[in-house]
């Protein structure tokens, strides 16, 4: 028999090798298309991997704008049977061997619902400190292993664990804030109603760990409050329907009983706390921190803003507010700074914030102490 030669046999082979490897690269393309579709985990992680690159940026940024004259506390555990259950207290060194309570901002982070942990705002968090507040970092468990509800129970109990606990941590827990970014907003948010309005309480079957004159205010950074009015098309409508399908445990999200609750801007009401809130003007959200700001002053909420005109440049993308090394992020810092100033003082309503107020206020002001 003649043996075949190596002119033929070697096309051969190649192209065999190419059928294969053609086989192998559809099957695995099919393969993650089906899993992207039978489970969010494969978003998620890819979500979650560019937001934890992205957080580590933001906040390795912010080391050059550290103060020297905050002292943290780490780690303290709000509920000890939730190994999730962390936060972390920020508060002037002045007051470190006193019995002194400052207003305490209470910061809920963002991440989706999907990622970050109590640790991405630290570097924010020891500014704000800075300024004459203790400021609280607080952890919860983030989708797919907490699912809505989860958070808000968590974020309750925190707030409970704070308003005993505060005194020893100096916490004035009469004057609690709430803040949040992205994610974060929206469950501030929903906790600032559970805690103005027994109605929306009831429905969620959770009894506010705080009473009403106790939150002195909200600032929410680029949330979402509305799912109704959220786009569900394109890359952004692709994101949204993945970490809503992780927090939700399914994924018809609007149609999702969760859905009801979630839309916070559909259960506020007139006693909602005073609310700063802010976007960038190149934030896909920006229409929905609008939106809600419109409707707290429709209700008579008191309400400060602050937006950009479109054309403003540099564009400011979502999460803006943590670039220090921008003018608008710096402006942001002090309008927040001047509004937990004027909401703190003994009658709020007669000293409303002002940009101006923020650059003259001293770092640890006598009326903020107590």
């Amino acid at each position: 028999m003649a043996a075949t030669s190596p002119a033929t046999s070697g096309p051969s082979r190649l192209r065999m090798l190419a059928l294969k490897t053609l086989i192998t690269c559809a099957l695995l393309v099919l393969l993650t298309l089906l899993a992207f579709r039978v489970s969010p985990w494969p978003g998620v992680l890819l979500i979650r991997f560019a937001f934890d690159r992205g957080s580590a940026a933001a906040s390795a940024a912010l080391e050059k704008h550290l103060p020297d004259d905050v002292e943290a506390r780490l780690d303290l555990v709000y509920d000890p049977e939730d190994p999730d259950a962390r936060l972390d207290l920020f508060f002037p060194a002045a007051v470190a061997d006193t019995d002194r309570v400052l207003p305490a901002l209470v910061w809920i982070h963002g991440g989706g619902w999907v990622s970050g942990d109590e640790n991405q705002i630290g570097n924010y968090a020891r500014i704000v400190a800075s300024r004459g507040f203790a400021v609280v970092s607080v952890n919860y468990t983030i989708a797919p292993r907490g699912r809505y509800p989860a958070p808000l129970h968590q974020i309750n109990t925190a707030l409970a664990f704070l308003d005993r606990e505060g005194h020893a941590l100096h916490v004035d827990a009469s004057r609690l804030f709430l803040a949040g970014d992205s994610a974060g907003s929206q469950i501030s948010a929903q906790i600032a109603t559970l805690v103005t309005s027994p109605d929306y309480a009831a429905l969620m079957g959770i009894d506010p760990a705080l009473r009403p004159e106790q939150l002195r205010g909200l600032a929410l950074f680029c949330g979402a409050y509305d799912l109704e009015a959220v786009s569900l098309r394109g890359v952004f409508g692709w994101f949204v329907r993945t970490v809503l399908w992780a927090y939700f445990g399914d994924r018809d999200i609007k149609n999702h009983p969760a859905a009801r609750t979630f839309s916070v801007a559909q259960h506020v009401t007139s006693e909602f706390p005073p609310a700063f809130i802010t976007a960038g003007n190149a934030d896909p959200l920006l229409p929905q921190s609008l939106a809600f700001a419109a409707r707290l002053a429709e209700l008579g909420v008191p309400v400060d803003t602050l937006f950009f005109p479109a054309d403003y440049q540099p564009r400011l993308p979502h999460e803006y507010q943590f670039n220090l090394d921008t003018d608008a992020g710096r402006q942001a810092l002090e309008r927040l700074v001047a509004f937990l100033h004027a909401r703190s003082a003994p009658d709020p309503d007669a000293a409303p914030a002002s940009p101006a107020t923020a650059a003259a206020a001293p770092a640890l002001p006598a009326a903020l102490v107590r």
